[in-house]
C-alpha cells in the first residue's frame, strides 16, 4: 500500500517544536507521515523531534540539498569528501528522526553550473560518492533517493533517463531514485514514459503541481501519472511537496516570490486529491 506524506517546507525549513501542531493536524487529515528538510545543525533537535513525531504515530522521510563547497561531482577529491561527509551527516540526522528515506538532488550541488553539458567523469564521480553513502545508509536501514530536478536548478540530472544512468552506476540497493511531477512536467516529454524509465530504481514520489500549488489545480497530467504508477505496482510514498513564502529565507533561496496556495489548502485539498486519484486508478 502506498503511504501519503506532506513536506513541512510549506511552513518551515527548520526542525522545531513549532512544527508539532502542524504534524498533529496533518495526522488528523489522514496523512501517514511527514517529510522534513535536513538543514539545522542542532543534533538534539532531531532526536527530540523524531521522538515526538513517532509518538504521534507518524512516519518520516527527509529531503536534503548539497552546497557548492561539498559538490559530489567536483574534480577536487577534498570537495567530494566533504560531500560524502555531508550525506553521512544527513543519514545520522535521519536516523535520529527515525526516518526511513532521504531524497533530494544529493548527486550534485544545487544551482551550481558549468559552461557545458554534464560529462561521464561527473557521473562517475557522483556515483562513487553515492555508492559510499549507500554503504553508510545501509547500516542505518535508510534509503537514499537522488532526485532529477529542472535545468534551472541543476545540470547533472534533469530527466529520468539521466537519473537512471547515474543510479545504475551507483549499483547499491540503498540508493534508488525520486520522481517529482513538478520537475518532470518541465523536463520530460511524457510523464508516463518517464515513470516507466525510472521504474527499476524508483523509491519515492513527490506529488507537486506545475506551479508548486495544490495538486490537481494545475496542468500536470495526473491521470497519466497515477495510471502509470498503478501499472508498475508502485507501493512507496506519495508525498506532497509544495512551497510558500511562510519561511522567507528558504523561499528566497529557491526563487519562490509569490504565494501559490495557502499551506492548509494544499494539505487538505491535496490529500483528498491523492486519495481520489489513487482510488480511480487502483493505486
Amino acid at each position: 500500500m502506498t503511504k501519503v506524506g506532506f513536506n513541512l517546507l510549506a511552513w518551515s525549513a527548520a526542525i522545531s517544536e513549532e512544527m508539532l501542531p502542524v504534524a498533529e493536524r496533518l495526522k488528523e487529515i489522514g496523512y501517514d507521515g511527514i517529510e522534513c528538510f535536513l538543514g539545522v545543525e542542532d543534533k538534539d533537535a532531531y532526536r527530540k523531534f523524531g521522538e515526538e513525531i513517532s509518538n504521534l504515530g507518524l512516519d518520516m522521510t527527509c529531503v536534503m540539498v548539497m552546497n557548492p563547497e561539498e559538490n559530489p561531482i567536483s574534480p577536487s577529491a577534498e570537495v567530494r569528501q566533504k560531500g560524502l561527509d555531508r550525506i553521512k551527516w544527513a543519514i545520522d540526522r535521519a536516523n535520529d528522526l527515525n526516518a526511513e528515506l532521504i531524497c533530494g538532488p544529493m548527486h550534485s550541488a544545487f544551482a551550481t553550473f558549468a559552461d557545458k553539458a554534464p560529462d561521464e567523469d561527473e557521473y562517475k564521480r557522483s556515483a562513487e560518492v553515492l555508492a559510499k553513502a549507500g554503504e553508510y545508509a545501509a547500516q542505518a536501514d535508510i534509503m537514499l533517493a537522488p532526485e532529477a530536478i529542472n535545468r534551472f536548478e541543476c545540470y547533472l540530472c534533469n530527466t529520468m533517463s539521466q537519473l537512471l544512468h547515474l543510479v545504475e552506476q551507483v549499483d547499491h540497493p540503498n540508493v534508488k531514485s525520486l520522481f517529482d511531477t513538478h520537475h518532470a512536467n518541465i523536463e520530460e516529454k511524457n510523464l508516463g514514459e518517464a515513470i516507466r524509465t525510472i521504474e527499476p530504481v524508483l523509491g519515492h514520489v513527490h506529488i507537486s503541481e506545475n506551479d508548486r500549488g495544490t495538486p490537481g489545480s494545475g496542468h500536470v497530467p495526473w491521470d497519466e501519472t497515477f495510471a502509470t504508477l498503478s501499472e508498475i505496482d508502485y507501493d512507496g510514498w506519495l508525498t506532497i511537496e509544495s512551497f510558500t513564502r511562510d519561511d522567507p529565507d528558504f523561499a528566497n533561496s529557491i526563487n519562490v516570490w509569490r504565494e501559490y496556495n495557502k499551506p492548509w489548502d494544499v494539505a487538505e485539498q491535496g490529500y483528498a486529491f491523492i486519495k481520489q486519484m489513487s482510488e480511480k486508478h487502483g493505486l
